[in-house]
């Protein structure tokens, strides 16, 4: 028989059809059968049941995170982090601390530096980390994770020389003499990108059961992972002994695209706690880095339109591949023009069909999503909503880049995190937190999306306010945007019957609070597949 729960005494925002508010929600298994008073639903319940009480609590939907990189967010709770620093020489006597209780030969990993943001913007070098490393081998990626400053010893262990000539959608920064800086951008550091995701940086497995614990007690009741093979295994690994406790959507990275194939992953494929997602393409780079694809010149950079990562020919090869395959396909473009350019290879799959021989059963349903999402051409806006585009994205980059993006985008005709601009052309919003690159706290981002403001409620009345979102819109991104973005909402998203028992439960209702506290209300308790996976002070 499937265990029953009666969860009792709480406060249900369902995000259903019928906005009801019920105080109790009967579980089997893993799903609601019941919803009305804790009165009603003991009178159709026998056998045994465990009763949860949620002492008044507010209850909405599970919270899920539409892009986040677990595997890269673990491994960094241990690591070096250079988040806050006001300047070079305070991120490098963090670094040098770090260094000295390392067993020799260990990497040092981590960083999350932002020159943008230290006093002297200027991009350290080399022999600056070599200084305070010991002979430790260093690669640490920028805030972004588009940019990694390495030492010298991390260059020769890859064999980065003055000879390596540029990769195909990457650069290695040079000196006047032609030697690397120690700055590799894009497709610069994948190899050293590698090592960093490989045994040298510790126990994934352990890693992610850890980080897995960090991310219910925010809230979360799932994730859309966007890191590599290696985090999949451990994943499988969770799943196979019982220790997986969040709901996975894993993503394929375009290395891994043909080996998915011919394993005969499909978008969908898999279990409700584990299940396949799209391949992940990259179109550009990223603002803070200064290589995200844009349609004007940077200020004071005649010349630099960002990186093309990928080159549209391959971009659209790959498109056709994937969808042909049954995979979904999920693209990083930051850049106007990248955005441009992706949406020109989704627009080309959808006039020009797949051939009949290359279909697989509902590759034509497959929904493809623009990862990040956040420059626009005006006209693009409602030609992503037309092709059914998912616009993936990840409200606190707004609040966090908005300084940045006034200086670097100023004047230009594009639309900036227009979330409503977005959802009024009928496009429908799922949101995560790109995390390690911002936290992964979820009501961090539903505040940024309501109020267009950072953690401090600045700037006064919102950074382009006509942009913001209600409340309800901003819960939605989370919830029933993100289970329509992996193509759930059948099951996900909603507390209704017949829905998966997954709740995140606040101490406060957020719809009765100021605007301003609903990103720090505490989150009293995470309920996954009707279980209680965290409940604060337990």
């Amino acid at each position: 028989m499937l265990e029953q729960s009666l969860f009792v005494n709480g406060h249900f925002h369902t995000n259903g059809r019928d906005r009801s508010t019920p105080a109790a929600v009967l579980v089997r298994g893993e799903k609601i059968v019941a919803m009305g008073t804790a009165e009603e639903l003991r009178q159709h319940t026998t056998g045994k049941i465990e009763v949860i009480d949620l002492g008044g609590s507010t209850v909405i939907p599970g919270l899920t995170d539409a892009h986040i990189h677990t595997a890269n967010l673990a491994r960094e709770m241990a690591a070096v982090d250079l988040r806050g620093t006001a300047n070079v020489e305070q991120a490098l006597e963090k670094i040098r601390d770090f260094a000295a209780g390392l067993t020799p030969g260990a990497w040092i990993f981590g960083g999350r530096w932002d020159f943008n943001s230290w006093t002297v913007p200027i991009q350290p070098n080399r022999q600056a980390l070599d200084a305070v490393t010991s002979g430790h081998p260093a690669a640490l990626p920028s805030v972004d994770g588009h940019t990694v400053w390495a030492n010298t010893a991390a260059l020769r262990a890859v064999g980065i020389t003055a000879k390596t000539p540029d990769p195909v959608g990457g650069e290695i920064l040079r000196d006047s003499f032609g030697e690397p800086t120690g700055i590799l951008r894009e497709t610069a550091h994948d190899a050293l990108s590698a090592i960093m995701h490989s045994a040298s940086a510790g126990d994934l497995r352990g890693q992610l059961k850890s980080a897995q614990e960090f991310l219910l007690s925010v809230g979360l009741t799932g994730v859309h992972d966007f890191d590599g093979e290696e985090c999949l295994t451990a994943y499988k690994d969770l799943q196979a002994s019982d220790e997986l406790k969040l709901r996975v959507y894993k993503s394929i990275p375009a290395e891994a695209l043909e080996q998915a194939i011919s394993e005969g992953r499909t978008t969908g494929s898999g279990t409700p706690w584990l299940r396949t997602g799209p391949v992940k393409l990259f179109s550009d780079g990223a603002l803070g880095s200064h290589t995200c694809h844009v349609s004007e010149p940077f200020p004071g950079e005649s010349g630099n339109l960002g990186i093309e990562v990928m080159p549209f020919d391959d971009l659209l090869r790959l498109v056709r591949r994937a969808a042909g395959a049954g995979i979904a396909v999920a693209t990083h473009a930051i850049g106007d023009r990248a955005n441009h350019l992706v949406l020109n290879a989704y627009e080309h799959l959808s006039n020009h069909p797949l051939e009949a021989s290359k279909q697989t059963p509902g590759s034509r349903q497959l929904r493809h999503r623009i990862e990040h999402t956040q420059h626009l051409l005006p006209e693009d806006v409602t030609r992503l909503a037309r092709l059914g585009v998912i616009p993936s994205m990840q409200p606190t980059h707004c609040t966090s880049d908005y300084p940045l993006v006034s200086t670097l985008l100023a004047g230009r005709n594009v639309a900036s995190y227009a979330w409503r601009s977005l959802t009024d052309a009928g496009a429908i919003l799922a949101f995560g937190s790109d995390a390690p690159v911002e936290g992964p706290n979820p009501l961090h981002g539903i505040h940024a999306a309501l109020t267009r403001q950072d953690k401090n409620n600045k700037p006064d009345g919102g950074w382009q306010p006509a942009q913001r979102l209600t409340l309800s819109e901003a819960i939605a991104g989370f919830t029933s945007g993100a289970a329509h973005a992996s193509g759930e909402e059948a099951i996900k998203g909603r507390i209704e019957p017949g829905m998966l028992a997954d709740f995140t439960v606040l101490a406060q209702d957020p719809f009765k609070v100021c605007e301003k506290d609903v990103r720090d209300l505490p989150v009293e308790a995470t309920v996954v597949g009707g279980k209680v996976r965290y409940r604060k002070d337990a």
